[in-house]
This record gives structure tokens, C-alpha cells and sequence, in this order.
């Protein structure tokens, strides 16, 4: 059995990996964390009749409980300590929080090199993400022109996307850095052809209504290729959350992308 606790258990992909954990044979939720929840038990919410401890401090959970896997969806800030915690009380993160910096997931990764303890950091872990970031880097050997197209719901707080970012990386390392576009071009509007990342373009859409679609949108001569991935649901991340929660009880490396425990 997995001891598992969701750190971010009221925001909605943490509420939905909440679920999933206490509907998947093997996992064992021993407790919630969220230091602005009123509550101090998982069944005081309507949605829950389970006795989960809701803990208010993450040091309170290592004196009432034993954790295997700490699955976090909080925020950038939050989620870089909380990682840190867990690595240092040999706790596994599977941590779906965007927006923590290059450096700060490489000193992460340092810290579980020396505690030899496993887990992952991934900006999206829906498989069908996976599968279009991996095929968008297979195509950039063959179309170097590109855009993406990131579209997510207005409460994200973090443009662009992890996962357009790491799109962007991915398709990096096959092509190389590449300019694209009249090199004389302006914008009459500021920051109107998107961000620039080694020469491709990256546009962030924030709408009511969405929840998780990117598209890389490719060009050449006389024709184009487009490779879309679309959540229309938070239950499409939880196969690649489960996945993950066992998969790092295998590891001693904090990896970098759902598609390295693939």
C-alpha cells in the first residue's frame, strides 16, 4: 500500500487527485495539507465521508503520520518548499505545480541525487500531452518553422504553460535554436507575435471555459502540419498522477517530464 498526501487538496486539480487517490486499490490517503483550510477533517467537506487528517503545517504531518508519495498542486512558491521538505524527510514528490524555475528543479534534483530518493516534476500528465510533445519534436527535424499555441483557463497564473515550455525544449534539441519570420518584422502592439524562445514564437490564450489545449502549429513550403492535445476534463491528468505515485516508489532520481517513467 502507498501512503499518499495531496498538498493543494482544495484547488481543482488537487481536489481531483484527492479523489483519485482514494479511488485507486494500492493507494492509501493519510492526509490533506493546506494551511488556509478551515477544516481539520476530510469529512467535514460535502463531497467526502472518508476521517482524513487536514493538516495545516507540513511539519505536522511527519508527527502524525508516515507518507510514501506527496503529490503537490499548489503554487510556484509553495510547491519549491514543499518539494524540499519531502525530499528531505525521504518523502517521494510527484509534484504537477508550474512555474518553478530551471534552477530551482536542478537544485531539487541535487538534493534527491544525495538522499538517492526518487520522483518527478511534470507540467502535464495527461498522456495524450505526452505523446504530442514527443511527436512535435520529431516533426521539428523536418519543419523548423513553428509556433505554439497554448490555451488554458483564466485562473492560471503562470504564461506560458510548463508544458509549452517544455514543448519548446523538446523541439530545441532536435532543431536547434532557428529565427524565424521577416527579420525586419514589428509589432504595432507590443508583445503581439508572442514570446520569443530561441526563435519560436509562443502564445499564451487565458479564457473562461478551457481548461488545459495546446497547439504547434508547423510550416513549410506549400503545406503544414498541426499536432493538437486537448483536456477537456481534470480527470484526463489523474492516469499519468497514478502512474507516477508508483512509478517513484521504483526510482532514486527526481526526473524532469511524465514521458521519463514511461
Amino acid at each position: 500500500m502507498i501512503k499518499i498526501i495531496v498538498a493543494g487538496f482544495k484547488g481543482k486539480m488537487g481536489s481531483t487527485a484527492t479523489k483519485m487517490v482514494l479511488d485507486t486499490p494500492g493507494f492509501e490517503l493519510v492526509g490533506v495539507l493546506d494551511p488556509h483550510a478551515d477544516e481539520s477533517n476530510l469529512n467535514e467537506l460535502s463531497e467526502y465521508t472518508e476521517d482524513i487528517p487536514v493538516f495545516h503545517r507540513k511539519e505536522d504531518v511527519l508527527a502524525e503520520t508516515s507518507v510514501d508519495v506527496w503529490i503537490d498542486f499548489t503554487i510556484p512558491e509553495v510547491a519549491y518548499e514543499n518539494t524540499r521538505f519531502a525530499l528531505e524527510n525521504s518523502i517521494r514528490p510527484v509534484v504537477g505545480t508550474t512555474g518553478l524555475d530551471e534552477e530551482d528543479v536542478k537544485e531539487l534534483q541535487r538534493l534527491a541525487d544525495q538522499k538517492r530518493i526518487g520522483g518527478l516534476i511534470a507540467p502535464n500528465f495527461a498522456i495524450g500531452a505526452i505523446l504530442m510533445m514527443q511527436f512535435a519534436a520529431q516533426a521539428a527535424k523536418y519543419f523548423p518553422d513553428v509556433e505554439i499555441i497554448e490555451l488554458h483557463h483564466d485562473n492560471k497564473l503562470d504564461a506560458p504553460s510548463g508544458t509549452a515550455i517544455k514543448t519548446a525544449e523538446m523541439i530545441v534539441e532536435e532543431r536547434g535554436a532557428h529565427q524565424q519570420g521577416h527579420p525586419d518584422e514589428k509589432e504595432s502592439l507590443a508583445g503581439a507575435r508572442g514570446a520569443d524562445y530561441q526563435g519560436m514564437k509562443i502564445h499564451s490564450v487565458r479564457l473562461p471555459g478551457l481548461v488545459a489545449h495546446q497547439q504547434v502549429q508547423f510550416g513549410s513550403t506549400g503545406e503544414g502540419l498541426t499536432i493538437r492535445h486537448d483536456s477537456y476534463d481534470r480527470s484526463s491528468f489523474m492516469t499519468g498522477v497514478a502512474l507516477a505515485c508508483t512509478k517513484v516508489m521504483e526510482n532514486e532520481q527526481l526526473v524532469y517530464g511524465l514521458e521519463n517513467l514511461l
